[in-house]
């Protein structure tokens, strides 16, 4: 028996048990997240007599006779405080991890009412943030210090939603106090948990499964194999080729393959009777690399062999440039995996209803995608299956394939029951596809001016097991391999291979990360051939409006890439030796493929909803449209609200991916605004009840294959320039990233992703490590590499807005640039620092090595 008080009641368990388990299984406190239980992340953190600790690390019986206090025991005026403050600096993005920050603030300000800078960063050590970089929180810690003692005033959020405002984001107050419901935050009755066998390894013979065992388990309610898939059992973005279970008499492909499924009335027995089931593997040698997977003879990892995609783009006469050219340069460029750590495990709950359909609640990147998956894999029509989207805890790419979502549904269809099926982190790393990893062989040609001439670039990517979005992934690594600059002779062939490795798969940059890193180090060198700086060799190069980018598209009168080079002039010539990228990214899917955003506005009770399925993972896509729709229409964000994504009720806005949601789902939402706009000049909303308005737009593209001189591949393009600043220790001191992002619809939001953008370059640039063994993850979140707050440098945000309001008041979308720029830069500092070339991520040779 033990007993201790929790927020501020006396509570007594009869049994020892994790704390973590307890706060949110048994007294159902869902601030308290369950990120990694490792001790790790920080986001299970709790008061124990005031001290900040985590949960997932601590017993019942250790906090005997304590004091714990979660977010929902603070002070009615303790919350009040920490919601203004983090929403009025736009310290909230996904939201999973800032009640654990909310925590360690407290047990911060609580001992320290005014604290430095310094000592807010070793407050937040134990708490990881993927999202937002931790500059914003530290403002926020700040604003709530001078509230809490008296010295600062707030209110609540309010006015009028308008394009350019620091509107506070509209789910910034439930994410921040813990009441927003992500999907492992639900329960309900008779709820079922599922899990999956995963294959013991990369690459093996499953000659039987044997269920027998896990079926006679006291709790275990059922056990599925491959034969028990109704339909469709090779699902996929594109190419379907990603089976929902091997079978037996088939070859596993990577360790995260399921092999069988189940479900428990409890998560403990279901981790058990996983344990019960038996197969009988064949180990086979796996191909872990493309060069094993494109050697003669090798085994064909699937029926078609183990080429996925090819990418070919010509323009000119590369090999006459390169014979002329003044300055040539040859290097060969590697990047590694990148995991993208969101803070939120993976999570599903499928939810069967008496009329043979089902309800689905996902924190996916897409409730249309996760739908038609469902519907594939059962066999039913669209009205059977309802996919609606919880809040998401980051996603980054990472949750646009099918994780857990069938699998959870496939239980529930055969179960009768609803079923939740939640990843460990450790089946998180094992089962979604990473960043891909790229050989890059670049050669650069320039003339005595320091005009390029010629580019010609060779990829080779690992696609890992399954297709996933590798094929559009190579295709944007290729059309932005030249980088943002007026060359006229490019010679760019790509090559994704299968191996039994993780699948690589959609992460922030979309194959662009990549060959930015590539291309702007052989600039760097050749500036050095030239005599001339990295700054001054891209200025000279970059592209103009009426220029022609490296595909053939001329570049529009909002291209702003010299914009973004001068505002980082001055900070750049003050310090000799600093490291400099400029790079650009398309918005919207563009290259032909359909791409279409769509809205509904409902009038309601008096109020505005506003229907789209866009996902919102932390960028705050929803507070963006929000401000269109208050812009367009004239009305107080009093008066509008924000459908959750889902399939019955909001129209179908295409997965949150290719930063275009923004510019996209944002231009239909204010061609429906505008539409309601036009009644309400002549009627009252009350009069409107009822009404509905709908728009969309048709973002019109030309394929790769046109013969057209000067396609248009993507309807915009942002740019940006980062300027990296090392100081004595040989670390990174200050970032300044300027970017070209045409109108920014909420310089909160837009500098938020900026920040976050950094960091995680930095991480890549600099700290984070993939680890494997023979094609089995070893990492760990702790040995992952991420930054923590006390490593986060000064990052100094130049916003360039010069789009015109055309499309969605000329918003360009920057959830992607935002990574791709940092890494090169870092690179060009080091280089500069000491002559060395390192051509590798994460970069050799520098102080953050362990």
């Amino acid at each position: 028996m033990f007993k201790f008080t929790l927020n501020q009641n006396d509570v007594t368990v009869a049994a020892d048990k994790n704390l973590l388990e307890y706060l949110r299984e048994d007294a159902r406190l869902i601030s308290v997240k369950d990120g990694c239980a490792e001790g790790v992340c920080g986001s299970c953190s709790v008061l124990v007599d005031g001290k900040a600790l985590r949960a997932c690390k601590l017993t019942v019986a250790k906090v005997h006779g304590k004091s714990v206090t979660t977010l929902e025991g603070l002070s009615a005026r303790e919350r009040d405080i920490y919601s203004w403050a983090f929403g009025e600096v736009g310290a909230v993005q996904c939201g999973f991890c800032i009640p654990g920050v909310v925590i360690s603030a407290k047990s911060l300000l609580d001992q320290n009412p005014t604290p430095t800078s310094a000592e807010i960063k070793s407050g937040l050590r134990y708490n990881l943030c993927r999202c937002t970089g931790y500059l914003k929180i530290e403002r926020a810690i700040q604003l709530a210090s001078k509230a809490l003692l008296g010295g600062e005033t707030f209110s609540a959020e309010g006015g009028t939603a308008k394009v350019g405002a620091r509107m506070v984001r509209v789910d910034s107050d439930e994410k921040l106090l813990g009441t927003g419901e992500f999907v492992d935050d639900m329960k309900v009755p008779g709820m079922l948990y599922g899990v999956a066998l995963r294959a013991k390894y990369p690459r093996a013979l499953v000659k039987k499964i044997d269920i027998s065992a896990a079926q006679a388990c006291p709790g275990v309610e059922l056990v599925l194999t491959a034969r028990d898939v109704p339909a469709e059992r090779l699902l996929g973005h594109i190419v379907h080729d990603w089976p929902v279970m091997i079978a037996e008499g088939e070859e596993t492909r990577y360790v995260g393959d399921a092999l069988a499924l189940l479900a428990a009335t409890t998560k403990e027995t279901a981790r058990k009777a996983l344990a019960l089931i038996h197969v009988e593997y064949e180990e086979l040698t796996p191909m872990l690399s493309p060069q094993a997977a494109m050697a003669e003879g090798a085994p064909r990892i699937h029926p078609k062999g183990n080429l996925l995609s090819e990418t070919i783009m010509k323009r000119g006469n590369v090999d006459k440039a390169i014979a002329e050219a003044k300055h040539v340069v040859t290097q060969h460029y590697s990047t590694p995996h990148q995991e993208h750590a969101f803070l939120e495990p993976e999570s599903a709950l499928a939810v069967p209803t008496q009329c043979g359909s089902l309800t689905v609640y996902t924190g996916g990147q897409g409730v249309y995608d996760d739908r038609q998956g469902i519907m594939e894999m059962l066999g039913l029509p669209e009205e059977k299956v309802r996919v609606i989207s919880k809040y998401v805890g980051g996603g980054f790419g990472g949750k646009e394939d099918l994780s857990v979502q069938h699998h959870a549904a496939l239980l529930a269809w055969h179960s009768g029951r609803p079923v939740k099926v939640t990843f460990t982190r450790e089946e998180s790393f094992r089962v979604h596809p990473k960043r891909h990893p790229m050989e890059m062989e670049f050669t650069t040609a320039c003339d005595e001016h320091g005009k390029i001439t010629a580019v010609r670039a060779r990829i080779v990517a690992d696609t890992g097991a399954y297709a996933s979005l590798g094929g559009p992934v190579l295709q944007r690594a290729c059309t932005h391999a030249a980088g943002p600059y007026q060359i006229d002779n490019v010679d760019i062939e790509g090559r994704a291979y299968y191996t039994n490795n993780v699948p690589s798969g959609a992460f922030r940059g979309f194959g662009v990360t990549q060959t930015c890193f590539a291309g702007e180090c052989n600039l760097n060198l050749l500036a050095t051939k030239l005599g001339i700086s990295p700054w001054e060799i891209r200025f000279r190069n970059a592209i103009e409006p009426g220029g022609v980018l490296s595909n053939g598209q001329i570049a529009d009168a909002g291209t702003a890439l010299k914009e973004t080079l001068l505002a980082v002039k001055e900070v750049y010539d003050a310090h000799p030796g600093a490291g400099i990228a400029s790079s650009f990214k398309n918005s919207g899917k563009g290259v032909g493929v359909r791409d279409v955003g769509r809205v509904k506005l409902k009038i309601e009770n008096g109020v505005v909803v506003i229907c789209t399925s866009a996902a919102c993972m932390g960028q705050g896509v929803a507070t963006v449209i929000l401000q269109i729709v208050g812009e367009a229409a004239g009305l107080s964000r009093s008066t509008l609200r924000v459908h959750e994504p889902d399939t019955m009720v909001t129209p179908d806005s295409g997965t949150s991916t290719a930063s275009r949601q923004t510019l996209i789902t944002g231009e239909a939402s204010r061609r429906a605004a505008v539409a309601l706009k036009q009644e309400l000049d002549t009627h009252s909303l009350a009069e409107l009840e009822g009404r509905e308005f709908y728009a969309e737009y048709d973002c019109i593209t030309d394929p790769m294959t046109s013969d057209k001189p000067n396609r248009v591949s993507h309807v915009a393009y942002g740019y940006a320039t980062h300027v990296v600043i090392l100081g004595d220790d040989g670390k990174v001191q200050k970032v300044v990233a300027a970017h070209d992002v045409g109108k920014a619809i909420n310089p909160n939001g837009v500098e938020g992703q900026i920040e976050g953008g950094v960091v995680m370059g930095l991480g890549f640039a600099l700290t984070e490590e993939f680890t494997q063994r023979d094609g089995v993850p070893t990492v760990t979140f702790g040995t992952l590499g991420l930054m923590r707050a006390a490593q986060v440098p000064e990052i100094v945000c130049h916003l360039i807005e010069k789009n015109s309001p055309t499309l969605a008041y000329g918003a360009k979308g920057v959830g992607e640039i935002v990574m791709l720029t940092t890494a090169p830069a870092v690179a060009g500092a080091y280089f500069n620092r000491d002559g060395k070339l390192r051509n590798s991520l994460p970069l050799k040779d520098t102080p953050y090595r362990r």
